[in-house]
């Protein structure tokens, strides 16, 4: 339908290679929206009349979610527009297209997609972070130890832990919340790259579809995707996240450690070891998050060399999209899911830090606070946990004997320091730990606090958003059906 310059139609193989059909279907709609819009606007501005704008409306209208047949269309704009002119005629389908390119339309269909994605991954993101804070507050006595390079480094609590990973998707649900702006913009009426001559209103499409703004300047609305790259980078970042969890989840639930329990749900077994309890959701969180870190490359790759104006290349970047946002929105699901169901083992958390020295720093401060300098008091306690590693005991083991062998001035008395040892319990050690956002007892109950009052704000936030485009839309369909309906 596009090739009015070229002779004859392009060869099967030709066509499938150029063709982006089977990558439009989630588009599809999108782009059926955007041609009401488009179509109302040009009868609001007498380009087209009513009778002209009945029939394009009525053939879109009975497009929605029933476009099937075959087509050598190059992409779903073209199928869509054909479709149209083959219900409506071409003296009134043939018009629906004035004023507006290809160019413009891919670039609206994709921020209206990615739009709706942004809102839904928020959502799951609040469903989550939520799941987190109320683990949180079930385990603020769970004692267990904290790491760094794998080994025991302070004591901590289970809560702490939890709200590690809640901070760290506050941030992914801000760095999605803050891109929605930037891709509420309209592209659309930009044209093919410079505008048009026909006096359309492109700021009534932006408001008939729910954007707050325009992409202004022709050239950027048709030729940027970086609000793509942004979007994927986003989600980069996201699964990262989720992959850190999922290997912290997967370490902690093996026998060896049995720091957690996760359900039946979300495990399988060996087809030939009976006994294994395997954690394959998690895994697989960890492998879906290599597949979206090489769709940002992708994307990043395809734009880096490109001119200014839109390139068949950018057809491309679609292909990205689509699979990242299912990805990371499943993701989000299952592990909110998993979270829920999953068992935390207080028992074996505990008995890892008395098998440990996590409690060493808490001991050196003490020295401080005595008076010695830091770094004396860690000389002391590191030889101390030399002497209780080789004999196989605790530090609370140690007798006041081997404490003398490592006090070699009159800084502290050996007496003095078996006491600080055998008064710095685990408890003892979070009771007195008050640094705002450490694992002391009592910052976890005020950051938990904090966090509910987070979380409700970025609710109240997501669910405004996705009301105002839900109403946008029924308002044009409102308008879309008023319209058919007046004309008959």
């Amino acid at each position: 339908m596009y090739r009015s310059r070229l002779d004859g139609k392009l060869d099967d193989v030709t066509l499938e290679f150029l063709s982006s059909i089977s990558d439009d279907d989630v588009i599809a709609n999108y782009d059926i929206l955007g041609s009401e819009a488009h179509t109302l606007m040009l009868l609001e501005n007498k380009i087209i009349n009513k009778q002209e704008a009945a029939k394009i409306l009525s053939a879109l209208e009975r497009l929605k979610g029933n476009i099937s047949e075959k087509s050598d269309a190059e992409d779903i704009h073209e199928l869509i527009e054909s479709l149209v002119i083959k219900k409506a005629g071409k003296d009134a389908g043939g018009k629906m297209h004035t004023a507006r390119s290809r160019n413009d339309q891919v670039a609206l269909d994709i921020r209206m997609k990615i739009r709706d994605d942004i809102n839904m991954v928020c959502f799951c993101l609040n469903q989550t972070i939520e799941t987190l804070i109320n683990l949180a507050e079930k385990n603020q006595h769970a004692i267990m130890p904290l790491y760094t390079h794998m080994q025991q480094a302070q004591v901590g609590l289970f809560s702490h832990f939890l709200l590690a990973y809640a901070d760290a998707f506050f941030r992914d649900l801000d760095r999605f919340y803050v891109a929605y702006g930037r891709i509420n913009e309209s592209p659309l009426g930009a044209g093919p790259v410079g505008g048009t001559s026909i006096p359309i209103n492109r700021q009534s499409t932006a408001k008939m579809l729910g954007f707050k703004g325009l992409v202004e300047n022709s050239i950027d609305a048709t030729t940027s995707r970086d609000f793509v790259a942004e979007y994927i980078g986003n989600a980069a970042i996201l699964m990262t996240n989720l992959s850190r969890m999922a290997e912290d989840f997967i370490i902690w639930s093996t026998s060896e450690f049995s720091f957690i329990e996760l359900s039946d749900r979300f495990t399988s077994s060996s087809s030939v070891m009976p006994q294994k309890k395997n954690p394959d959701v998690l895994e697989l969180i960890r492998g879906k998050t290599s597949q979206v870190i090489g769709y940002q490359m992708s994307v990043l790759s395809n734009l880096k060399g490109l001119p200014s104006g839109y390139n068949r290349d950018l057809q491309q970047v679609k292909v990205s999209i689509w699979p990242t946002s299912k990805i990371i929105i499943s993701s989000l699901l299952v592990v909110n899911s998993l979270l829920k169901t999953m068992k935390v083992n207080e028992k074996k958390l505990r008995q890892a830090i008395d098998g440990g020295y996590s409690i060493s720093l808490d001991i050196a401060e003490a020295l401080v606070r005595k008076g010695i300098p830091f770094r004396n008091s860690h000389k002391i306690v590191g030889n101390l946990v030399q002497i209780a590693s080789n004999s196989k005991k605790s530090l609370l083991a140690l007798s006041i004997d081997e404490i003398r062998t490592v006090i070699h001035n009159d800084e502290i008395d050996a007496k003095e320091l078996h006491k600080i040892i055998q008064s710095t319990t685990p408890e003892h050690s979070l009771e007195t730990r008050r640094s705002q956002g450490s694992a002391g007892k009592h910052e976890q109950q005020r950051m938990i606090e904090h966090r509910k009052r987070k979380i409700q704000a970025y609710m109240t936030g997501t669910n405004k958003r996705t009301n105002e485009v839900r109403e946008s839309f029924e308002a044009l369909n409102n308008n879309v059906l008023s319209m058919i309906k007046s004309a008959s």
